[in-house]
């Protein structure tokens, strides 16, 4: 069930050696106040997986962002309907790297099925058994992160932090979150955990990018020292509004273009956004990047952040997402708000 090195049955593809395409190293961030380290870029499987992704360009993406310095792959049960979990599980056994040295997470809340008890609800039934059915996808005996993927009003907050400290307790793993909660609900779900001496939530997954700020930069602010939150914040890219795409309409091959994902399409074509994105083109060519690579390191420079989640449906945007740490350091208090300037 572990993934355990097995070099002789990897594909030569994954075990060469990848062209060097970044000068920056990859740094590793605390997941909050907790001890484990996560990668400042991560790779999500959400929209691609099972969609514009199959399992051997999953792996090429997989491998390409590894040897970028990526140790965290973030996931969800209801990402594709389980097909996401399913394919990134095949692409770990064929990649092969220790368990020791990956970071892994799934989320619940949705569910696969229609039942009462087993559709937009975190109580404690489908909690449990909705664990074992995604180690079984990932192949994987533990996830090192699970969240609860949204908050649900009809469960008592206490039930949910039991149940997923009993995930904890059963080794079944390691750290526990939230995505998409808000500050009160976190702060709930923290008190009841040190009242009750359960395992704690650790972190939080919000978006955050140029245009989705006030969660991570106010709504949270009191967390970060009260509790120690950590972050894997994801959409750096806005759904892809801030890759500067989208100016000219919505290309064939784009995630907004996916049946099912119409409602992507609208936010990306939102005149007044891209009107903004516009503005940062000149800024991006002065940095020597993109507007992507730019928006992205926007991400990576709050302290807050433990690590961006980026998405990628080819190796060559693995690569290009990974140059935003070459922008990093150029991001100077006088480069922010330039950047605060364009996109107010």
């Amino acid at each position: 069930m572990l993934c355990t090195l097995a070099a002789k049955a990897t594909p030569l593809w994954v075990r060469s050696a990848h062209t060097l395409f970044r000068k920056k190293p990859m740094q590793y961030r605390r997941l909050g106040r907790s001890g484990l380290k996560v990668s400042e870029l991560s790779l999500g499987s959400w929209v691609t997986y099972g969609t514009q992704v199959d399992t051997k360009a999953a792996t090429e993406c997989m491998a390409a962002a590894w040897d970028a310095g990526v140790n965290f792959f973030d996931n969800a049960e209801a990402y594709a309907r389980g097909m996401s979990e399913t394919i990134m599980g095949e692409s770990l056994k064929q990649l092969g790297w220790r368990r020791a040295q990956l970071v892994v997470s799934t989320k619940f809340f949705w569910g696969l099925n229609d039942g009462p008890n087993e559709r937009n609800t975190l109580n404690r039934k489908y909690l449990m058994q909705a664990i074992d059915g995604s180690l079984k996808r990932l192949q994987l005996e533990y996830v090192d992160l699970a969240f609860c993927h949204r908050p649900d009003p009809n469960t008592p907050i206490e039930e949910t932090v039991r149940a997923m400290s009993d995930m904890i307790t059963q080794g079944k793993v390691l750290y526990w979150g939230t995505s998409e909660w808000s500050a009160d609900e976190i702060r709930a779900a923290f008190e009841i955990a040190e009242r009750h001496h359960l395992h704690k939530p650790v972190m939080e997954q919000p978006q955050y990018n140029l245009f989705a700020r006030d969660k991570v930069e106010k709504e949270f602010a009191r967390l970060y020292g009260d509790m120690g939150l950590g972050l894997t914040t994801w959409s750096p890219l806005a759904s892809g509004l801030l890759s500067g795409k989208y100016a000219k309409g919505i290309p064939a091959d784009s995630r907004a273009a996916i049946k099912g994902y119409e409602w992507i399409a609208e936010r990306v074509t939102d005149a007044a956004k891209l009107a903004k994105v516009e503005k940062l083109r000149p800024i991006a060519a002065e940095l020597g990047c993109t507007v992507s690579q730019l928006a992205i390191a926007w991400c990576v420079k709050n302290p807050n952040v433990s690590t961006v989640i980026t998405g990628a449906s080819r190796v060559s945007q693995v690569q290009e997402n990974m140059k935003a740490l070459d922008v990093l350091p150029k991001l100077t208090a006088e480069m922010m708000l330039r950047i605060e300037a364009a996109t107010a």
